[in-house]
């Protein structure tokens, strides 16, 4: 696949000075962003019941930045779609930022969410029929905020789109799409963004170009960062690297044999 270059020229950190009051880096959140504890989760199938995640543990302080990886089918994300309360597990809990999302119906998870985490998909996931500043907008009409207008606008800008923002998706490149589905993500100022692939869908110079200004995002702003790729040079840029192998997450060091990582295929994955 290839897209524009000129991602090339985007700078990677801002020249605004940051007046956000909601940041992954307020000291008054607690240090375990995320714990998982027995979480297992088991489906149906032809053959009865199969377990797809068994009796995960797992904590993510503030500001770390996590990768976790795995085959194709490993269940890389489902675990995140757990992680993030976006479903429920079959066993275990999840507590995000101090709250048990057992405890939470739907519309609870969902209140959970808005302005702590921001999501970061492989196809962007931009409303089609809206422009770039509109897309960026609509985590802020959830918990409106002063001038949610001029805070899009200013996250466009970080992100290298200021004369972009009023394109719609399909008059931008996959690189530029992808770029404002992270001002989209990191625009409330959440304490911890799930990113699913996010550079599967680009060429390596793009890719590498988005995984930077993530980083950079993550680095400055202490937002937590928790990433699912079979992209094992981008995994290693995380502070922790964790396989996802016949349903528990192991720690992986650089250095050891390479674990069984194969890409996806059509963007497919469980």
């Amino acid at each position: 696949m290839s897209h524009n270059a000129s991602i090339n020229d985007v700078p990677l950190t801002s020249d605004h000075a940051s007046s956000d009051t909601q940041s992954g880096a307020d000291i008054s959140a607690p240090k375990a962003v995320l714990e998982v504890t027995g979480l297992a989760q088991r489906v149906a199938s032809g053959e009865g019941r199969l377990t797809i995640l068994e009796q995960l543990e797992l904590c993510v302080n503030a500001g770390e930045s996590v990768a976790i990886i795995g085959a194709s089918g490993s269940g890389k994300s489902t675990l995140l779609g757990l992680l993030a309360g976006l479903d429920s597990p079959t066993e275990g809990d999840i507590r995000l930022f101090g709250t048990s999302l057992a405890g939470l119906d739907e519309d609870g998870r969902a209140a959970l969410r808005a302005g702590q985490v921001g999501f970061v998909f492989q196809n962007f996931q931009l409303l089609p029929t809206l422009t770039a500043l509109e897309n960026v907008l609509m985590p802020l009409e959830l918990a409106p905020q002063g001038d949610i207008e001029a805070k899009a606008r200013d996250w466009l800008g970080r992100v290298g789109l200021a004369e972009r923002m009023d394109h719609l998706p399909r008059h931008l490149s996959g690189g530029e799409q992808q770029r404002v589905a992270i001002a989209r993500a990191f625009v409330a100022g959440p304490g911890l963004v799930f990113a699913d692939e996010p550079t599967g869908n680009l060429d390596t110079a793009t890719g590498d170009r988005i995984a930077d200004l993530l980083f950079t995002l993550n680095r400055e702003r202490g937002t937590t960062l928790i990433l699912v790729t079979h992209d094992l040079t981008l995994a290693r840029r995380c502070d922790r690297c964790l396989n996802l192998e016949a349903g528990k997450l192991v720690e992986w060091q650089d250095g050891t044999s390479a674990p069984a990582v194969a890409p996806l295929q059509g963007g497919q994955d469980v």
